[in-house]
């Protein structure tokens, strides 16, 4: 089984993947943001880095949504499947031009093709993680990290909130694995019940996936 988690940065993926995979007793691929030399880079200069790092996620994905597919075991934190979106979102802001885009967007379609070719072709399902704008700025402060500070930049906390805004219709429209939606402002984490119903959820869901299999 592959489970993929999605959301906007903050919304506690990272801690939801590894929930789930302890339930499910498989392995759980995060994201490489600790070691990503770019991100600090883009988050100071996101005009100058902005296609380099999304070329870097790019591959980096790539290479991680392949090895979940085969091993048909894992919980992946963020996805090939919403890097597009991190892209367009760049693109529009003027970090990205339109040359680096048509690159971008053939490689992308070229590493999907690869990917449907595959004896497993995508994931079993997406678990999109959500919360509201405020609960999303509340914990990118708290958990500190200095590139993602918005207080005195105003540029980035209207980025964060295109972003936001972006993913409610990307959920929407997502249709590339069947998908659940999880309120992590309803359901806060850190709360051991809260765990409990998230993953029961998330339990009912496959259970009735599998039962259409049947």
């Amino acid at each position: 089984m592959v489970i993929i988690t999605a959301g906007m940065i903050g919304v506690g993926k990272t801690t939801l993947t590894d929930l789930i995979a302890k339930h499910l007793g498989t392995q759980a691929f995060f994201e490489p943001v600790g070691e990503n030399p770019v991100l600090p880079l883009y988050y100071a200069d996101p005009k100058q880095y902005g296609f380099l790092l999304q070329i870097y996620f790019l591959n980096k994905r790539f290479a991680m949504i392949k090895k979940a597919l085969t091993d048909d075991n894992n919980v992946l934190d963020r996805s090939i499947y919403e890097d597009a979106l991190f892209t367009q979102e760049n693109h529009r802001e003027g970090n990205i031009s339109d040359a680096e885009l048509d690159v971008y967007m053939t490689l992308l379609n070229n590493m999907m093709s690869e990917i449907q070719t595959m004896q497993k072709g995508r994931p079993d399902l997406m678990v999109f993680a959500d919360a509201d704008f405020d609960t999303i700025l509340y914990r990118i402060k708290k958990r500190g990290r200095d590139y993602e500070q918005f207080e005195d930049n105003d540029e980035l906390r209207s980025y964060y909130f295109k972003m936001w805004s972006a993913y409610q219709k990307w959920y929407e429209e997502y249709d590339a694995s069947p998908k659940i939606k999880i309120d992590l402002q309803q359901y806060d984490l850190e709360e051991a019940d809260n765990r409990q119903a998230v993953l029961d959820i998330i339990d009912a869901r496959l259970a009735e996936l599998d039962a259409t299999v049947k």
